[in-house]
C-alpha cells in the first residue's frame, strides 16, 4: 500500500458537569457536544460517543485505503456500523466491537476486503488505539 500522507491538528476534549444536568462536552477545535444519560433521551451517551469515533475513523480509513489502492474513483460510498457488547464480569466495559462495513463502489469483494482490513488494521487511529494497551497519566486538583 502506498504511504499516507498524514496532517496533524490539535486534538482533545474536556467535559464538565455540575451537581445535577449532564455533561456538556468541548474540543479544543470549538466543538460542543451535550451529553444524555437516559435511555430514553435523543442524542450522545458516552458509549455512542465511543462508537462514533470509530465508526467515523472507519470510514475516513477506507476511504483513505481506497486512495491508496487507487480505486477512490470507483467508490461512492463507505458505511460502517458500530456496536457492542458490554462484559459481563470484571470492570465495565466494551467487550466486543461489531463493525458491519459496507462498501459500495465498482469493484469486487478483493478490492472491498482490502479496503476494510487496511481501514480497520492499519490507518484508524481509533481501531488500533483501543486494540492497543494505551497508558493513562492521570492528574488530580482541587
Amino acid at each position: 500500500m502506498a504511504e499516507l500522507k498524514v496532517k496533524t491538528r490539535q486534538t482533545g476534549a474536556t467535559a464538565t458537569v455540575g451537581r445535577t444536568g449532564f455533561p456538556h462536552v468541548t474540543s479544543v477545535t470549538g466543538g460542543e457536544i451535550d451529553i444524555v444519560t437516559s435511555p430514553s433521551q435523543p442524542g450522545f451517551n458516552p458509549l455512542d460517543l465511543l462508537y462514533s469515533s470509530l465508526s467515523a475513523c472507519l470510514v475516513l480509513s477506507a476511504r483513505m485505503a481506497a486512495s491508496s489502492l487507487g480505486v477512490l474513483d470507483k467508490l461512492t460510498e463507505v458505511t460502517a456500523v458500530v456496536t457492542g457488547e458490554k462484559a459481563t464480569e470484571g470492570p465495565s466495559r466494551v467487550e466486543k466491537f461489531n463493525i458491519a462495513f459496507t462498501i459500495k463502489g465498482d469493484f469486487g469483494d478483493e478490492i472491498r476486503n482490502a479496503i476494510a482490513h487496511a481501514a480497520e488494521d492499519e490507518i484508524c487511529t481509533v481501531s488500533n488505539t483501543i486494540r492497543g494497551n494505551p497508558q493513562f497519566e492521570t492528574t488530580i486538583s482541587g
